[in-house]
């Protein structure tokens, strides 16, 4: 059976499997820091931090990362975990997708500045490689952004009538 539909349609249908994807990984992501206390209450989360300044964050992230994530642990431990919950549910669901894409595109940001840094000799190319974890998903929130990520299979393609898209 081939898929006869129009180009936007079907790259609506496209950016909705990816979005429901990108929501499915947070989904686990943020289930197993909620529904457990390992990341949130029991150092999950400062041996993270601590990893990230032992040898991947950028210079700049450092002292905000000793100075005043490490200072906030739990409370901050706690917001990436419902974070990363209401990001995952925002995106299967298909609503709220900006601001959902809007703080995903940030907390991908932060992460990819506390963890991935490939030293200060490394040539310009493996800025990019060592990024891939976090650079990927930050493309993906920018796209469904400025995009109409929400068009189809999402609550709101649900209540919107055939002719009004």
């Amino acid at each position: 059976m081939a898929l006869t539909l129009e180009p936007g349609t079907r790259n609506s249908y496209a950016l909705a499997l990816l979005r429901i994807g990108v929501g499915i990984l947070f989904l686990i992501f943020g289930q197993y820091k909620v529904f457990g206390t390992a990341f949130t209450l029991h150092g999950g989360f400062q041996f993270w931090i601590n990893k990230f300044l032992e040898g991947g964050a950028y210079p700049f992230m450092a002292p905000i990362l000793r100075g005043f994530v490490l200072a906030h642990a739990t409370s901050i431990a706690f917001l990436v975990a419902y974070g990363e919950l209401a990001i995952g549910l925002a995106l299967v669901l298909g609503i709220l997708v900006r601001s959902a894409s809007f703080c995903g595109l940030v907390f991908m940001l932060t992460m990819l500045f506390s963890s991935d840094y490939p030293g200060a000799g490394a040539p310009f190319w493996q800025y990019f490689g060592a990024s891939l974890s976090h650079s990927v998903f930050a493309l993906c929130f920018a796209a469904f952004l400025v995009g109409r990520a929400d068009s189809v299979w999402s609550v709101k393609g649900l209540r919107i009538k055939p002719g009004e898209r």
